[in-house]
């Protein structure tokens, strides 16, 4: 499909009622919106199938949901470390950069080093990234072994004491989908909120309350994804 019949569509989508309501009621605030719902944009994504070069032809429009449509269309495999970052700090709100980092860049083979890089960045939405990725990755990667999410486990208590609203749920998030992945993660993100909630500053007491109050849960919803794999001497 071409680049100008996919904008045609998208202009036959838009509505612009939708993107005060996404303003006003999800903080959703994005340059050139046109109000389309995520819903909309993934059936006509299915429509489209995908393409790498429509995608990037769509990012380059600039145009809100062509965006949002590219992280549909293009395939986390093709990645690049140059995309990427072209990409992420572009991310003006919650919405595009979980709709790129869930099931795009956590899928990606540079998916663990960003996540990693980013969260040390400063940019709001750069380190929202790192730590939706952080989030996302198990369920992208559902026979990767304990130690990949142990590795996050010291840097969403270094970055506890973001008090940016987004930046702190998104590590939150991770926090509490490593220690939902399987029992032997379930303790150890456990340890780690009470390490956080000695942390003197609010944000860092609000993530390890939030945690913890699910995670301790006696009926927490527990996921039973590969632990370790053991190799005999």
């Amino acid at each position: 499909m071409h680049l100008q019949d996919v904008i045609k569509q998208l202009e036959a989508l838009a509505n612009p009622a939708n993107v005060a309501t996404k303003q006003n009621k999800f903080g959703i605030v994005a340059d050139r919106a046109l109000g389309i719902y995520q819903k909309d944009l993934g059936k006509l994504a299915k429509q489209i199938g995908p393409d790498n070069q429509l995608a990037i032809d769509l990012f380059n429009t600039g145009i809100y949901e062509a965006r949002l449509l590219c992280s549909y269309l293009y395939h986390p495999q093709d990645l690049t470390d140059e995309l990427m970052e072209a990409w992420v700090v572009t991310f003006e709100n919650w919405e595009i950069c979980d709709s790129f980092c869930m099931g795009f860049f956590a899928a990606s083979e540079d998916a663990i080093a960003k996540a990693i890089a980013w969260s040390e960045r400063d940019e709001e939405f750069v380190k929202r990234a790192g730590f939706v990725i952080m989030a996302a990755y198990g369920f992208v990667h559902k026979q990767a072994l304990n130690p990949v999410f142990e590795q996050f486990l010291p840097i969403i208590e270094r970055e506890a004491k973001d008090d940016r609203l987004y930046v702190k749920k998104a590590v939150n998030w991770a926090l509490r989908n490593i220690g939902k992945r399987n029992v032997d993660l379930q303790i150890a993100a456990i340890a780690t909120a009470n390490q956080i909630r000695q942390i003197d500053h609010p944000s860092a007491q609000w993530i390890a309350k939030n945690a913890l109050s699910e995670l301790e849960k006696p009926n927490v919803r527990m996921s039973d994804y590969p632990r370790y794999i053991y190799r005999p001497k």
